[in-house]
């Protein structure tokens, strides 16, 4: 065997007794990297190189997206016999930053909300402000082409987990609500997969 598969061998062998994959990054706040204004190099500068990178289509518009993702068997998670598993993701248009989602499942920085309080949210009623009394700070914020014109804005809410055991039950969900002019709720978007 080789010197670099030697090291290749390795560095896999010490992620697993040390029960992390991944590179362990903290949430940035939503100043730091600010919507339609960040470029994907200064991202990168920030984090480094992502995990992985892809393009994806929303609103008939091609978008680059990044992803950060950490996961270790040696931290505490939200919930018991969960794996923590920490995902950030970054959506470009043009170079441009037009949107992010952050989910994580450790219990220091959990993204679980409680979505028996969507019942109070109303379409045209329910301001942005209100939704975050209601549901918390969000863990995802989206512009065009993210969102539909003429709507200029949503927030996000994910979560998502697996458990630790076979035979490794996954459950997530995710809401999505986009804002009108006048800052209410104009289209509200809530997915579940999996069971709970």
């Amino acid at each position: 065997m080789d010197k670099m598969l030697r090291a290749a061998v390795l560095v896999v062998l010490l992620s697993v007794l040390a029960g992390c994959a991944g590179r362990n990054f903290e949430r940035p706040s939503a100043e730091a990297f600010p919507l339609g204004q960040t470029t994907y190099a200064q991202v990168v500068q920030q984090l480094g190189e992502p995990r992985t990178v892809g393009d994806v289509v929303t609103n008939g518009q091609k978008v680059k997206s990044m992803t950060y993702r950490y996961t270790t068997t040696t931290d505490m998670s939200w919930q018991t016999g969960v794996v923590p598993v920490r995902t950030l993701v970054y959506y470009f248009h043009n170079d441009t930053l037009v949107g992010y989602e952050f989910v994580s499942s450790f219990q220091s920085d959990n993204t679980d909300f409680d979505d028996t309080k969507l019942g109070a949210i109303a379409k045209g009623r329910t301001t942005r402000a209100e939704v975050m009394q209601l549901l918390g700070k969000p863990s995802a914020a989206y512009i065009p082409p993210m969102v539909r014109e003429p709507s200029g804005e949503a927030i996000g809410y994910g979560y998502a987990r697996r458990e630790a055991t076979a035979p490794y039950k996954f459950f997530r969900k995710n809401l999505r609500i986009t804002f009108d002019g006048r800052d209410r709720v104009a289209e509200m978007d809530f997915t579940t997969e999996g069971k709970k």
